[in-house]
């Protein structure tokens, strides 16, 4: 397949970060410019960039910003340099702590600051040649997952999904939506219902605007509409992406997922993650073990910035929620579709790299 994406939410260019601003879309479509690290940690921690494919992408163009700022520093040894952009490296995984690939990007920036043997210079090269690696694997991922995912989309099917994990969230092309628009490349009878996604819309302003933008015919519904559109049988299955799968299947996505799978398994109405390899974190065994990002009470409390409840009230805002394994029918990856038992799905998918 050619990739000739309209959407491309993070790419490098002339030393710096190009990111599209994605807290304004559908507002404005504006890229802001990311030159020093600590912008690069701000722009992840505020959703400027979002998506956890989208965010490894950043952290490991951020490990190269501060690399670059590292010139003017002061070191007795290219060893000591090194070891100061392996603190930074460390930092840039902190500014989100569920989506693993951003743990799993900066780890492969380490990796090549620990094996070079350069100079300042020549690291840098070293870096920013793995952050556009990093973005272009990314797109190919995403492909191969698109193209596996079709294969389990029937004839005209509507396809739910819940917040957003298409091109905005990935290098270009999506994850969820990756399937759709595969799905769609080879039956334009497909169509699909968005998840509103409380609290911050992104089904709403992303996905819809992604998919507008594709021509694929888009219906939004709220949160809570899903069952009732599962029981018209409106719905014929879902897919949606993952911020951090286990080793037994358990995937954490963007809360109110859990939600949707338990409707979809009373409902007998498949249900799929679609994530690539890196988004599997082999070394935790259960969705408990994830750490679930709490998140600002002004999500909850403003939309548009504009209160919606009383003063005073108490907010609790985990920003993820976590499926477990048995309601998910399969996860699709660049490497094909895993079916349970997904521990031992997930150990040979990883044996085949």
């Amino acid at each position: 397949m050619v990739f000739d994406s309209k959407i491309r939410p993070i790419t490098w260019e002339n030393g710096m970060s190009k990111m599209l601003d994605q807290t304004i879309i559908p507002y404005e479509y504006k890229y802001v410019n990311i030159k020093t690290g600590q912008e690069m940690f701000d722009a992840i921690k505020n959703m400027i960039v979002r998506g956890a494919p989208a965010i490894g992408i950043a952290g490991a163009q951020g490990v190269v910003l501060y690399a670059q700022e590292g010139r003017e520093g002061k070191y007795d040894s290219f060893d000591e340099y090194k070891q100061w952009l392996l603190e930074k490296a460390d930092y840039m995984a902190t500014s989100r702590p569920t989506a693993v690939n951003l743990m799993w990007a900066c780890n492969e920036q380490k990796n090549v600051i620990k094996n070079s043997t350069s100079d300042v210079e020549g690291l840098i090269d070293e870096l920013t040649q793995k952050a556009i690696e990093i973005e272009k694997d990314d797109i190919e991922r995403c492909i191969k997952i698109g193209e596996y995912g079709a294969e389990v989309v029937p004839k005209g099917a509507t396809i739910l999904t819940h917040c957003n994990a298409g091109a905005l969230a990935t290098g270009g092309y999506g994850t969820a939506l990756g399937v759709v628009r595969s799905a769609y490349a080879k039956d334009n009878t497909v169509q699909v219902f968005a998840d509103e996604t409380r609290p911050r819309q992104q089904g709403a302003r992303l996905t819809t605007f992604e998919l507008a933008m594709d021509g694929i015919p888009v219906t939004l519904i709220t949160d809570g509409m899903c069952s009732y559109f599962m029981n018209k049988g409106m719905i014929d299955m879902v897919v949606v992406g993952a911020d951090r799968i286990a080793a037994n299947g358990d995937s954490a996505n963007k809360i109110g997922t859990y939600t949707v799978a338990i409707a979809a398994k009373y409902h007998n109405i498949p249900f799929y993650i679609a994530a690539p390899l890196s988004t599997i974190d082999t070394s935790i065994k259960t969705g408990e073990e994830i750490p679930i990002e709490e998140r600002s009470r002004e999500e909850v409390t403003h939309i548009n910035g504009k209160r919606i409840c009383a003063e005073g009230i108490n907010i609790i805002n985990p920003g993820f929620d976590v499926t477990p394994h048995e309601l998910i029918s399969g996860i699709i990856t660049e490497k094909g579709i895993l079916r349970p038992d997904y521990n031992k799905s997930i150990k040979e998918a990883f044996e085949r790299i």
